[in-house]
């Protein structure tokens, strides 16, 4: 049985990666269960907003900006186009609430990714993906982080004590978005599955089938 990581690359803002990771959940629920690979997603950071504060901006304003220079006509086809994919995928976007800097998510991420594996990890990216794009709520407040940490099973107190020490594994987290820099990865979704003979590589969100298609490759290129 050969174990494949997959390296997802992600920024708890980006709605692109919320929605290539629902499209790489329905590629990966179609591999059959005795299939001669293992898959499990390892989430690596980067910062799409890293000039942002804590505190944040409003979250529309800053897109039609930053994003769409500055034009409502842009803003309004970006979010019709965002409501529609969402909707394929079962995501509700919505377009309100405040864009702040997304360290702090990181930093959960990862240390429960280390300390409680992949599963966990998983579970707290869903939540904060949701909270963020669905429901409008602070992408890093404490009461996000908290949310998202014991949706995915954490103790209350543990994941308290943790979201309270803002500097607990946040030079991990710097590294390691500076050796994604490093790597040549200047934007999300950036997808790496690890194959026995090589490495398919998915930059932006992709298809359904193609995320299929590359994991068909490394199974039929590790038997």
């Amino acid at each position: 049985m050969y174990e494949s990581v997959i390296e997802f690359t992600l920024d708890t803002i980006c709605p692109w990666t919320y929605l290539a990771k629902r499209r790489l959940a329905k590629a990966l629920s179609q591999i059959p269960a005795d299939a001669p690979v293992t898959f499990t997603i390892k989430y690596l950071p980067y910062q799409l907003y890293p000039k942002a504060s804590q505190e944040g901006e409003d979250k529309y304003e800053w897109y039609r900006k930053s994003r769409h220079g500055d034009s409502e006509e842009k803003m309004k086809m970006y979010t019709t186009l965002m409501s529609a994919y969402g909707v394929a995928e079962g995501i509700d976007y919505k377009f309100g609430g405040t864009v702040a800097n997304t360290l702090q998510a990181h930093r959960v991420i990862q240390h429960y990714q280390e300390t409680k594996g992949a599963e966990t990890a998983d579970r707290i990216v869903n939540s904060l993906y949701k909270q963020y794009f669905e429901e409008e709520r602070h992408p890093t407040s404490p009461e996000t982080l908290l949310r998202a940490a014991t949706e995915a099973g954490v103790p209350e107190s543990d994941a308290k004590a943790f979201i309270a020490d803002e500097n607990e594994g946040m030079m991990d987290v710097k590294m390691l978005i500076q050796e994604q820099a490093g790597n040549g990865i200047d934007a999300v979704p950036y997808i790496v599955i690890a194959g026995r003979k090589r490495d398919m590589t998915l930059e932006g969100c992709r298809e359904v089938e193609a995320y299929e298609k590359a994991l068909k490759q490394v199974i039929k290129e590790s038997t």
